[in-house]
């Protein structure tokens, strides 16, 4: 049953079916100047074979301290993407371990933090036996997608000593994913109802429907079960996770758990993911923010040696707009009720000029209750139908969306479908008023499909409040 409602939801937002799964792999990477490069293998989830490569000092003294790094989001994601973060750090003394990301049983729709998490630390334990790695000495470092597992990862295991997020998050998927999307609105002079409104309420009904993987992961009860020291960097400029809510969040749920071994700090001029950023977090360059591989080396070396850093955190890099907590839809706004509603829609809006239609052709005419009914049926339907194509255009779009011209901060579009909106309700009131007026000289089969148009226009007053269409 829950398939047969993604399915159908699905369909309902032009989603494409989930791609399969392919194996990931990249080649050997070459050793930079100064380093040895040695080729890793190791089992993760369900006993998949992935594959690395491990930066190291080509003069390492002693057994030197590890750190795993765990990517972000997308399937496959090659072991190069993190080269110049390996590079960085293992020039600065430390051992690294960089891999291929799974694509097996991760897709767009479908992925578990607790399957990557299983992965990292088969990671861990591969970096841990390498000859010239002290094996009490290796951590994991995340980065985006890689802030939740990574932390997930040390919950589970003593195996790793420290843990490090980059641009990571101590909130739900779904809260930092919608900030995400309605900054990049913001940015283009947007405000208003489709932010809290259609945005928050898409993404509600992407999770409803099992189209947001791990939207509501608890975030917060992973970090409570941390007990390893815990650095958390981010960007000034981060446009992906709000710089300026997630270290309160992080702080407070160590603290629950006991754990009050934690740095934080933040780069100027950098990005999510701490690199040079020319034009405020909008494109990544190619180099870390100054400053940025020294604070992990020496803080590795800090957190490993006996040393375990006591809270400390900097002052909190300004945020334009503050995330909000997201739940579940309620009942009555589920994927269920959303999908029933757009049915009922659909049926009614489309049902009643097509019946007029074909007593038309058969020349068969029967006199309207009213000609406003006919305003309800095509403003309602064109309203429906055109917000499902807005809301996910807008989601596909991402960080960079265009919304089109933008008018006292809505959007064009917006402003059509809400001027719609405002039209069916009217044309439902008039057509109930009629309907009324004339039931005794309305005709007995005219009766169902007034009546199911008027059932469509009832239920579409608080569906167009919820989507935000009847709210400025």
């Amino acid at each position: 049953m829950t398939a047969a409602l993604t399915l159908l939801v699905g369909a309902l937002l032009c989603v494409p079916a989930p791609r399969p799964a392919r194996a990931a792999a990249s080649g050997p990477v070459p050793a930079p100047a100064g380093l040895t490069s040695g080729e890793v293998s190791f089992k993760g989830f369900g006993g998949l074979t992935l594959h690395g490569t491990v930066l190291a000092p080509e003069k390492a003294r002693g057994p030197l301290p590890g750190v795993v790094l765990v990517t972000g989001s997308g399937a496959g994601v090659p072991r190069e993407h993190l080269l110049t973060e390996a590079t960085e750090f293992a020039r600065r003394g430390l051992a690294v371990l960089i891999y291929d990301k799974r694509s097996a049983g991760y897709s767009d729709f479908r992925r578990s933090y607790s399957e990557l998490a299983d992965d990292a630390l088969g990671a861990v334990r591969a970096l841990r036996s390498r000859p010239g790695v002290d094996p009490a000495k290796v951590g994991l470092w995340g980065l985006s997608e890689g802030g939740w597992v990574a932390p997930l990862a040390a919950s589970r295991s003593g195996d790793a000593a420290f843990v490090i997020v980059v641009g990571g998050n101590a909130m739900t998927p779904i809260r930092q994913q919608v900030w995400n999307e309605a900054s990049g609105l913001r940015r283009a002079g947007v405000s208003g109802s489709l932010i809290d409104h259609g945005k928050r309420n898409f993404a509600r009904l992407g999770a409803d429907a099992g189209l947001f993987a791990e939207a509501f992961f608890d975030a917060q009860g992973v970090l409570e079960q941390v007990r390893q020291p815990l650095l958390g960097v981010w960007g000034e400029h981060d446009l992906q996770t709000p710089p300026a809510d997630n270290p309160p969040l992080f702080a407070r749920a160590l603290r629950r758990g006991g754990n009050t071994h934690f740095t934080f700090r933040f780069f100027p001029g950098a990005d999510h993911g701490v690199h040079v950023t020319p034009d405020g977090g909008l494109t990544r360059g190619d180099a870390l923010a100054p400053g940025y591989a020294d604070l992990v080396a020496s803080w590795v070396r800090d957190a490993t040696d006996g040393r375990p850093p006591e809270e400390g955190t900097a002052p909190l890099p300004k945020q334009d707009h503050a995330s909000a907590e997201i739940s579940p839809s309620p009942w009555w706004a589920s994927a269920w009720m959303q999908a029933g509603a757009f049915a009922l829609f659909i049926v009614a809006f489309t049902g009643y000029p097509l019946v007029a239609l074909v007593r038309r052709l058969r020349g068969r005419t029967v006199r309207p209750v009213s000609r406003w009914a006919r305003l309800l049926a095509g403003t309602g339907l064109t309203a429906a139908v055109g917000l499902l194509f807005y809301t996910f255009y807008l989601m596909a779009a991402g960080r960079y969306p265009d919304p089109g011209p933008v008018l006292a901060g809505r959007p064009l579009p917006w402003l059509a479908l809400q001027g719609l909106a405002v039209a069916a309700v009217v044309g439902g009131a008039a057509t109930a008023i009629a309907w009324r007026r004339a039931a005794g000289a309305v005709p007995a089969g005219e009766h169902v499909r007034v009546g199911l148009l008027l059932a469509a226009g009832a239920v579409f007053v608080p569906w167009a409040f919820y989507w935000g269409l009847l709210v400025p």
